[in-house]
């Protein structure tokens, strides 16, 4: 019996190391897959480098996500809803050869331009415009009428298919 016992556990042992050199063999060809394109550098030194490139890409990722921003929080002040009302504010003239624009931010900050046609010549006016209220001049109907037309345009960027 001690003879079979000693079969067994020789059998076993063989088995175990046939697992090991097995695993072992599937780990040196997953480190040489790695290190490949490593010249003469240890693997150390090659994560090294990798963790040093991801702290460097780290601080880039955050660097541009703050030009981002500063870049969407400056974009909210540039013109980005604009409104055209034409209309006839005169009866002796024919057609709507008069016109409103507002141009506003994001804010409905910025300027409403009106040009008043007639038949003795065409009149320009401009009013300054703070948060959708006109701050020297109030405001006339379709200046009201040309800023709320702004005021519905969508201010996100669109996206352009191609």
């Amino acid at each position: 019996m001690p003879l079979f016992i000693q079969v067994i556990a020789l059998a076993i042992f063989f088995v175990w190391l046939l697992i090991l050199t097995y695993l072992l063999v599937q780990m040196s060809q997953h480190y040489n897959m790695l290190t490949k394109d490593i010249s003469k550098k240890t693997l150390t030194a090659f994560l090294e480098q990798i963790i040093k490139e991801l702290e460097i890409n780290k601080k880039n990722i955050a660097r541009i996500s703050e030009q981002c921003d500063k870049i969407e929080k400056d974009g909210q002040l540039h013109i980005q809803k604009i409104g055209l009302l034409r209309f006839n504010p005169f009866k002796d003239t024919g057609g709507d050869q008069s016109f409103i624009l507002a141009l506003v931010d994001a804010q409905d900050t910025g300027v409403i331009i009106s040009g008043l046609y007639s038949r003795s010549g065409t009149r320009w006016y401009a009013k300054k415009v703070v948060n959708g209220k006109g701050v020297e001049y109030e405001l006339s109907d379709e200046e009201k009428k040309a800023l709320s037309i702004a005021q519905k345009v969508e201010s996100r960027p669109q996206k352009i298919k191609v």
